[in-house]
């Protein structure tokens, strides 16, 4: 008996006969952000309907407005902001072509792919040769298209000749030449670069390649 009492005290479930319903997790979300924007609306509308009304008093001439008309007032003047955010975005979108992307139904930026350290070292290398290329035509437009004879002449300024950190180490120079008059190595990297190394060559160009190609060239130099 002790122990049929004690089953009949325990709380039990107790299971109806009515169905039940319930949302989603997504469709509760959207169904409580309906609801903020509906109270919003309705609280701004009253704020113009007793705006409005107060107006009113001091100026006789305005039309009585019913809290209908506000309604509409409301949602007329979101429309027109609503056109004017579009047009401002569509002018946006025109003066930065493709800095933006589609997500969904509006628009974000473009992700921007920041370069890793090594390309801006190798950048700031080419920047490098890019200066004494700048300086070696200087030279050349007051000396008959002739370049220096060596780097280690009062022609340039020291630092012109330095590649980049604090090696002090100068760029392999190939004196001898004029500037525009053929398309051999000028100057290049030594090898404290790795294989890769940027090349000027004399018609101004400034490429990357590998020390092969670079001794090649300077062998179809020396080529007869």
């Amino acid at each position: 008996m002790s122990a049929v009492a004690v089953v009949l005290l325990l709380p039990a479930v107790a299971v109806a006969g009515m169905p039940h319903f319930s949302l989603t997790e997504l469709a509760s979300e959207r169904l409580e952000a309906i609801s903020f924007f509906l109270a919003l609306y309705a609280l701004v509308s009253v704020g113009v309907w007793g705006l409005w009304r107060r107006l009113r008093r001091d100026v006789t001439r305005l039309p009585a407005l019913s809290f209908g008309s506000a309604l509409a007032m409301v949602f007329l003047l979101g429309l027109a902001l609503q056109l004017v955010l579009s047009m401002i975005a569509g002018g946006r979108e025109l003066m930065t072509p493709g800095a933006w992307e589609k997500s969904g139904v509006t628009h974000r930026l473009t992700p921007t792919q920041l370069p890793s350290d090594s390309e801006l070292v190798l950048q700031a290398r080419r920047q490098r040769l890019d200066e004494l290329r700048l300086a070696l035509w200087a030279y050349a437009a007051d000396h008959g298209r002739v370049f220096p004879a060596s780097d280690h002449g009062p022609e340039l300024a020291p630092a012109r000749w330095k590649v980049l950190g604090d090696s002090g180490m100068h760029f392999i120079y190939v004196g001898g030449q004029k500037a525009d008059e053929s398309s051999l190595p000028l100057a290049y990297e030594p090898g404290i670069f790795g294989r890769e190394r940027w090349v000027l060559f004399a018609n101004g160009d400034i490429q990357r390649l590998p020390i092969e190609a670079i001794h090649r060239a300077l062998m179809a130099e020396a080529t007869p």
